[in-house]
């Protein structure tokens, strides 16, 4: 950890083959989110079981998002959530330019 109390980025989750990054934008109720994405879709998504423990998702956060097979324009799964040091990351390096205007 740095000492002046900022969060040290050592490596980033980028998105991977079918992977897209998106910024929540309201919970919807009974564990779902609506997440605007990179690819210009907005999706209802959850958290799958295998990581509903251990993943906090807000309002505004920037989330990783595995679009569904079937419905993949609508609907996916939340599979990880950055925290600010991370989004700050992702975007200087222009990743976020597609949702800017929601940070």
């Amino acid at each position: 950890m740095a000492d002046d109390g900022e969060e040290e980025v050592r490596r980033v989750r980028r998105p991977g083959n079918d992977e897209v990054l998106g910024i929540v934008l309201r919970k919807e109720g009974g564990g779902k989110y609506r997440v605007y994405c990179t690819d210009g879709n907005e999706r209802i998504c959850r958290i799958p079981g295998s990581k509903k423990r251990g993943l906090w998702v807000k309002r505004d956060s920037v989330v990783l998002v595995e679009p569904w097979d079937i419905q993949g324009d609508e609907k996916g799964d939340i599979i990880y959530s950055y925290s600010n040091a991370e989004k700050d990351f992702l975007d200087d390096n222009g990743y976020l330019d597609e949702i800017s205007e929601f940070l």
